[in-house]
């Protein structure tokens, strides 16, 4: 199987990450948990560092880096901007499909996280879409000011 890069299939360009680091807060972590040997919990930190407050969504629903964990997305008490999601690629739709119903401004699929339908439906609910990107990669190499 060829594996087709953002670049290549003229989604999340540079313009579109720089709006959903730039311009929001409040970041659902999907697969945050306590283990600091998963890359949720190492991004998650990152993100922390860059001013965003990270909400863990995880069905232990752990405290991981002080802040409160929930079980799901609609347990959520309070708007999230982004919807970042640390699941296998057949589980990413249903935790995409979740970020729109609750209102969400992004979703972003994690580095091998790829489902391009799912992509498709957040797009068309008028949502930003990053797919198969790591936002701690990307934060230093926009030099962004998140």
């Amino acid at each position: 199987m060829s594996h087709v890069t953002p670049a290549e299939n003229g989604t999340d360009d540079d313009a579109t990450i720089r709006r959903v680091l730039e311009s929001t807060e409040t970041w659902a972590v999907v697969g945050l948990s306590s283990n600091t040997a998963r890359a949720a919990y190492g991004v998650a930190r990152v993100l922390q560092q860059h001013g965003k407050r990270v909400v863990p969504v995880h069905p232990s629903a752990e405290t991981v880096h002080g802040e409160q964990g929930y079980a799901s997305l609609a347990d959520i008490p309070f708007p999230v901007d982004v919807v970042d999601v640390f699941v296998r690629s057949e589980l990413a739709g249903d935790v995409a499909d979740q970020a729109v119903a609750v209102g969400a401004k992004a979703v972003w699929f994690q580095l091998d996280v790829i489902d391009e339908d799912a992509a498709r439906r957040v797009r068309d609910a008028g949502l930003d879409m990053v797919m198969d990107r790591c936002p701690a990669i990307e934060l230093p190499r926009l030099g962004s000011a998140a």
